[in-house]
């Protein structure tokens, strides 16, 4: 199954087993939510059920994971079974939380995860039915997982792969923001030293969805020519990398490492050089 779907193919998918999740994020969002998202959608938020804030983002960056176990208790409280189809957007081209949503549900263990292409405009633009309010749906119980399957690295992993040049860190933040012209969000601006740059902007086209998987392929094989075959990306706080790691999977390749902590970890964390490009 393709990580990607199209608004008109969500609007033919059979609803048997068909789970909607609205992962849009920002102020007011679960306002947003009950003013107005696709017909059946179920709101998952970023901060409290895609993430374990905790006091000090230079132990775990601006968005942890949460335990695989909290996440689970999430899932059953939105009605998600293992035979569950789920389809996730958000209304920054998948670059928001509905990226995450999909590795964290990948990392899971559930097969058939697709996120929405162009997001919540494009839906509304291509007719995708909305509606309004809460969503009713009865809970459910899934069985515990004992950790997540998909790839992470620690901080102190993309250390040492940098020390021994035995991976491709990739930074995924605009260039601006890697460059360390100015930082809008973290304290710090700049990058890890030894960091690319490949801004996850690279993986839309001029309207903001996806470019076709085959152009994807050879954008990245180009990127990354001649250097280590393992990846470790990352951004901002461990978000918007999904971004990358879902347009890398789109293309074919597989998936790589996500360092959750991301630069918001590694710039608050006493004695970690940091590098500019000004």
């Amino acid at each position: 199954m393709s990580p990607i779907i199209s608004p008109s193919e969500l609007k033919n998918l059979p609803t048997e087993n068909l789970i909607i999740l609205d992962a849009r994020a920002g102020k007011d969002v679960h306002q947003n939510y009950l003013s107005k998202h696709i017909k059946g959608a179920r709101f998952i938020d970023l901060d409290k059920d895609l993430a374990d804030i905790g006091e000090d983002a230079a132990f775990g960056g601006r968005h942890p994971l949460p335990s695989i176990e909290k996440f689970a208790e999430t899932l059953s409280r939105l009605g998600i079974s293992e035979g569950s189809h789920l389809v996730v957007y958000d209304d920054k081209n998948g670059s928001n939380a509905a990226a995450r949503a999909w590795w964290m549900l990948k990392s899971f263990g559930f097969k058939n995860v697709q996120v929405l292409d162009g997001g919540f405009q494009n839906a509304e633009r291509e007719g995708v039915e909305l509606s309004s309010g809460e969503e009713v749906f009865e809970k459910t119980e899934l069985v515990k997982k004992e950790h997540w399957l998909l790839p992470v690295s620690t901080l102190e992993t993309v250390e040492n792969e940098l020390i021994s040049h035995s991976s491709t860190i990739v930074d995924v933040r605009d260039a601006y923001r890697y460059n360390g012209e100015s930082e809008p969000i973290d304290l710090i601006a700049g990058h890890i030293p030894g960091s690319i740059n490949i801004p996850f902007s690279e993986n839309l086209d001029e309207n903001g969805n996806f470019l076709k998987p085959e152009i994807l392929k050879e954008k990245y094989l180009k990127f990354l020519e001649g250097k280590p075959e393992q990846l470790i990306i990352h951004c901002g706080s461990g978000v918007t990398a999904c971004h990358t790691i879902l347009a890398l999977d789109y293309a074919g390749f597989e998936i790589p490492n996500l360092y959750v902590g991301s630069w918001s970890e590694w710039s608050r964390r006493e004695g970690k050089e940091i590098a500019k490009e000004i």
